[in-house]
């Protein structure tokens, strides 16, 4: 008979613990990695505003519809999809998610009239809406609560990343190769493939698939989560629904996204206008719009870590005072020269404080509702967070087309944030 030594035993332990964490990291790079390319395939509609509107007479209105459309349809998506993450798994949502997403940009390309680009960029939303919340679910079930400032940091601001991607595939593809904007919609989003080939070759769904039942119960204990199977679909949506933080947080999260798509698919329009290829500026303007989703992807980086060291875990107080600075930034960006350094550095910073505080939003979900539903809340989440900014997208549009000055989003942005400062300062973990 062996017998098993205390060396041995501890071995063993520290083995299992070495298996846990790759696979703990892995999770965390890969699905953050395929959703660094997701927004290819769904922020690109403002470098073709221009040709839309030459090709086909769409007013900004119009275009403002179709925006909204899509938001709209993500917002309905997020969540039906979010409770599925829970359900089915993170990793096949996200990479059907891809799949669909890329058929839609195909769809939307060949597009004829107003109708038919609003029903497949609506379309494009849904599919859209398979990857945030299913991709947060999957996080959850490899990280616990004290590294979640981290995680989500990393997570969300990588898709900060993903809005860099967006907007220099775009430049390259009207530029560089000089071709029609219907290439945006057919070479960009090609990108996802590459993310949903490492999700699916490297990350594993849950501890349990691959790390022994001891392993996972002596390693993860921290997740401390009530067996999945105990909880039905409507065990997680009554569990979301009753609780009024989410409909504070919903509030406060839909001002802030509504301010960051205002800035996503106008910004270029601002900056670009429909003269932009032969523009006399000092500095090319479409490299200047590239400093808003630089500065997006550094402030999410940074709000949910601060939020952690500086604030304790009171992730409230990081929102708000991202908030309020980004109110001020989009105030003074309103009298700022188009082609010079200090429009560079203010677009950067509003788009800084802008989206920076959605990493700690999105850290709320598991910390306020548990793992068991956190794929459920951040979906729900996400709903009421589209909802506002597809009301927004329409009105931004009629305001620019009956003033003929798209620097009025700058003040919209400013109210939008302050907005949701004040709602945030409710929110206490």
């Amino acid at each position: 008979m062996t017998i098993k030594t205390v060396d041995t035993l501890d071995y063993s332990a520290s083995n299992r613990r070495a298996t846990y964490d790759r696979y703990k990291w892995r999770a965390l790079i890969g699905v953050t990695f395929c959703y660094l390319f997701y927004y290819t395939g769904r922020q690109t509609l403002g470098f073709a505003v221009p040709g839309l509107q030459h090709d086909y007479g769409l007013s900004k209105y119009e275009i403002g519809w179709i925006s909204a459309t899509m938001l709209w349809c993500y917002a309905s998506g997020q969540f039906i999809n979010g409770n599925l993450g829970d359900k089915l798994g993170g990793k096949r949502m996200m990479i059907a998610g891809v799949i669909l997403s890329l058929a839609a940009n195909w769809l939307f390309s060949f597009g004829h009239s107003f109708w038919f680009f609003m029903l497949a960029w609506g379309a494009n939303g849904y599919f859209q809406s398979m990857g945030f919340a299913p991709g947060s679910r999957l996080l959850s079930n490899w990280w616990g609560h004290q590294h979640r400032g981290f995680v989500y940091g990393i997570y969300v601001g990588f898709s900060g990343f993903s809005s860099v991607l967006a907007f220099i595939l775009p430049i390259i593809i009207l530029g560089a190769m000089n071709l029609d904007w219907i290439w945006i919609f057919r070479l960009a989003p090609l990108t996802m493939l590459v993310g949903a080939l490492v999700l699916w070759l490297f990350v594993s769904e849950r501890p349990e698939d691959t790390v022994s039942e001891q392993a996972e119960g002596s390693l993860s204990s921290n997740l401390s989560v009530a067996p999945e199977e105990a909880l039905s679909s409507a065990d997680r949506y009554v569990m979301v629904l009753r609780n009024w933080k989410l409909y504070i947080t919903g509030l406060a999260i839909g001002f802030q996204n509504a301010a960051r798509y205002a800035l996503v698919v106008w910004v270029p329009v601002h900056f670009l206008g429909l003269d932009w290829k032969t523009s006399s500026a000092v500095i090319d303007p479409k490299w200047i719009t590239v400093a808003l989703p630089i500065g997006m992807a550094l402030g999410a980086l940074s709000n949910s870590w601060i939020s952690d060291t500086v604030f304790n875990g009171r992730r409230y107080l990081a929102i708000v005072s991202y908030m309020v600075l980004a109110s001020i930034t989009a105030i003074v960006m309103m009298f700022i020269p188009h082609g010079s350094l200090l429009a560079i550095a203010l677009l950067f910073a509003c788009g800084f404080f802008v989206f920076g505080p959605a990493s700690s939003f999105w850290a709320l979900c598991p910390d306020i509702f548990g793992r068991s539903a956190a794929g459920t809340a951040t979906g729900v989440l996400n709903t009421a967070s589209y909802v506002f900014a597809g009301i927004g997208e329409p009105i931004i549009g009629h305001l620019i087309d009956a003033s003929g000055d798209t620097s009025i989003i700058f003040p919209i942005v400013a109210g939008l944030c302050s907005a949701s400062a004040v709602l945030s300062l409710l929110i206490k973990r």
